[in-house]
């Protein structure tokens, strides 16, 4: 059973206030609004929200719109209008900040990140370190992602999947790979040098490696580990096509002894310590441009260490402008695998490995329960 379909049989009815959870096509996005539901508990109806194809990639303008939706494929949105609604992501935002007009304005948004504009119209945005803003009364601020995997599921994926990895010397590294976003780069040079890096780790342990690509991993990366990765190497393609128990993420997260994860992926790196797993962090650069890399060549601007620069999202104008000590983005990419580091939860790729005890990464969810439990209106008035 899905996360979705277990939120969905808790239902909207009984004591406490009727909640909608906005799920996309983003399972980090959905993993942390789930997690924060939960730790609230109320109970609560998932609504699974499909965008159209242009939008899968598109950024929409945050408004309050279902323009961006294909409607038959997304569950119906329709009274009575729920008095909390827990969404992340700037295509959910658009969904949220509609529901609350089509409410009359008494549905309360509670926002897991921070969206970039009409900040105000979020009653809460429950944001991690990662995010760079001024304080506000609407903004509840945590150190990591909320990210947490049930224990049961890890088991069961663990026991579907034993046979099938039973042939493969132990110890094993599993090496995560995600994608570029936001001002990352990950390219087949990157990938090149990732899976070099990841070979001679586990020489230096011995073992074997299980290699997963991700959604967002480019097709051209893809055929080039299928042509590369030497034999021995295990090597799962995503397919979102494929069944869920196709996917070894949750059986990996069981069986295997130690991760390497790119950081693009703030969900897998805090998944993976939360479940007490040696972690590698590898670091991916900046996704500077050729003007950009000509003036650093030059010694006109200096580079961006993906382990100890703070990258901020987006593109020219915000590099330069946090270059010029004048920052206007809204995320430091870099922020959580630095703070990983430094809490000594993980290590850089090529360095000594730690090993942090289980749950480590989580935290007191107290302050942001209480935040939103304030939210609520009391008894449900959708109408």
């Amino acid at each position: 059973m899905t996360d979705d379909q277990q939120s969905r049989q808790q239902g909207s009815g009984g004591a406490g206030p009727r909640v909608w959870i906005l799920l996309g096509q983003k399972p980090g996005d959905n993993a942390q609004v789930l997690n924060l539901q939960r730790a609230v508990g109320w109970p609560a109806e998932s609504k699974r929200i499909v965008v159209l194809p242009r939008w899968e990639k598109g950024k929409p303008r945050i408004r309050p719109s279902l323009s961006h939706l294909d409607r038959g494929r997304s569950d119906p949105l329709a009274a009575p209008w729920p008095d909390v609604v827990f969404a992340s992501g700037r295509r959910l935002a658009c969904v949220a900040l509609w529901i609350k007009r089509a409410s009359g304005g008494r549905t309360r948004i509670v926002m897991v990140g921070m969206p970039r504009h009409r900040r105000g119209d979020f009653d809460l945005m429950v944001a991690a370190s990662h995010y760079v803003t001024a304080p506000a009364p609407n903004i509840v601020v945590h150190d990591l992602p909320l990210m947490h995997v049930d224990a049961g599921r890890i088991a069961s994926a663990a026991g579907a999947w034993a046979a099938r990895l039973r042939d493969l010397p132990r110890p094993i590294t599993a090496l995560m790979i995600g994608g570029p976003t936001g001002g990352l780069r990950l390219d087949v040079p990157a990938v090149r040098e990732l899976l070099a890096g990841t070979l001679a780790d586990v020489a230096r342990t011995g073992g074997s490696l299980y290699v997963t690509t991700s959604r967002r991993t480019p097709p051209d990366v893809v055929a080039w580990l299928e042509r590369e990765c030497p034999g021995g190497v295990r090597l799962h393609v995503f397919d979102a096509a494929a069944p869920a128990e196709e996917n070894p993420y949750l059986a990996l997260l069981g069986l295997a002894e130690h991760f390497v994860v790119t950081t693009d992926s703030p969900s897998m790196m805090v998944e993976v310590v939360d479940v007490g797993k040696s972690l590698a962090l590898a670091p991916l650069a900046c996704d500077v441009g050729r003007f950009e890399r000509l003036l650093e060549r030059f010694g006109w601007l200096r580079s961006f260490d993906a382990r100890r620069d703070p990258i901020p999202a987006g593109g020219l104008l915000a590099r330069t402008s946090h270059r010029l000590g004048l920052p206007i983005h809204s995320r430091d990419l870099s922020a959580i695998p630095r703070r990983l580091v430094e809490r000594g939860l993980a290590s850089w790729l090529g360095e000594p490995r730690v090993a942090p005890k289980a749950g480590a990464a989580g935290e007191d969810l107290e302050r942001i329960v209480e935040r939103i439990r304030r939210l609520a209106p009391g008894p449900s008035a959708g109408v």
